[in-house]
């Protein structure tokens, strides 16, 4: 293809070099995390991390692994840098992007380092668009301090029962309590809307249910709209994995598969609205 053409003297100025034969791979993960207009793009050997957060509440990670890009050549230990990914998103998708069988746009991600704007090679249908987006200084990411080690509950789902029960539940809710306990209701979904309020419980012996390791009884209620944007992720996703630390704390992890196959992850962390009674 024609962006595999450039010289390698001009790969050389550039600290980070990534590309992929059908860029939908990057925005379908990207569009999963767009609820803010700027992203924080934190990039090591290991592959790329794109971080958006809102009001200190709610943090959204997408996670491309070096091996899904066809190269991935970086000179430094790490790289981080803040875009605007609304732009971002508008470049991936300039060509209008086809999901139309065996046509795709391929990309190139060029990037030469501190101050330097992220250079994007573009090419469809042997026509190459060039776009380069400001880079910023990027912010600290809020370190929510969510390890294995405190995680007190944790559930992994098939993510269509996820999705079936947010259709059942009444969205007009303000909050979304989700309790977990080691007995019954084993995993309740709960909301208090304009019709009153409403359940979803899963058996912890569920078709549905991959994964059921809990060990005390836990409720914590979550804004709604801090959590309708993983609603995105979710759609995307075949499994999802709820966890919940000692703190309260709650994590949604997303696995979702790109149209090549491969496994990349999407996790939303959100910080509890209130505590609650247990009885409730």
């Amino acid at each position: 293809m024609p962006l595999s053409t450039q010289s390698q003297g001009e790969d050389e100025q550039y600290v980070l070099v990534a590309t992929l034969d059908n860029a939908r791979n990057l925005s379908n993960l990207l569009k999963a995390i767009s609820f803010k207009d700027h992203a924080i793009f934190t990039v090591t050997p290991n592959g790329l991390k794109v971080t958006v957060e809102d009001c200190k509440c709610v943090q959204a990670n997408a996670f491309i692994q070096a091996d899904i890009f066809q190269e991935f050549t970086i000179k430094e230990d790490l790289i981080a840098f803040q875009v605007n990914l609304t732009v971002l998103l508008d470049c991936l998708n300039i060509f209008g992007g086809s999901i139309v069988a065996g046509i795709s746009t391929a990309l190139r991600m060029c990037y030469r380092g501190y101050g330097y704007p992220l250079t994007l090679f573009l090419e469809e249908g042997g026509v190459v668009t060039v776009c380069k987006i400001n880079t910023e200084e990027p912010e600290e990411p809020i370190d929510f301090d969510f390890c294995s080690s405190n995680v007190t509950n944790k559930v992994i789902l098939q993510s269509e029962s996820l999705k079936e029960a947010f259709s059942d539940l009444d969205m007009t809710s303000e909050v979304l309590q989700i309790t977990m306990s080691p007995n019954q209701p084993y995993f309740r979904l709960s909301t208090f809307g304009n019709s009153g309020s409403a359940h979803y419980d899963y058996n912890k012996d569920s078709d549905m249910m991959e994964l059921f390791r809990c060990a005390e009884t836990q409720t914590n209620r979550y804004k709604m709209s801090l959590l309708k944007p993983s609603t995105k992720a979710l759609a995307l996703s075949c499994k999802v994995s709820v966890r919940t630390d000692n703190r309260g704390v709650l994590s949604l992890q997303y696995l979702v598969r790109n149209d090549d196959g491969h496994i990349c992850f999407v996790e939303f962390f959100c910080c509890p609205d209130e505590e609650v009674d247990e009885d409730l």
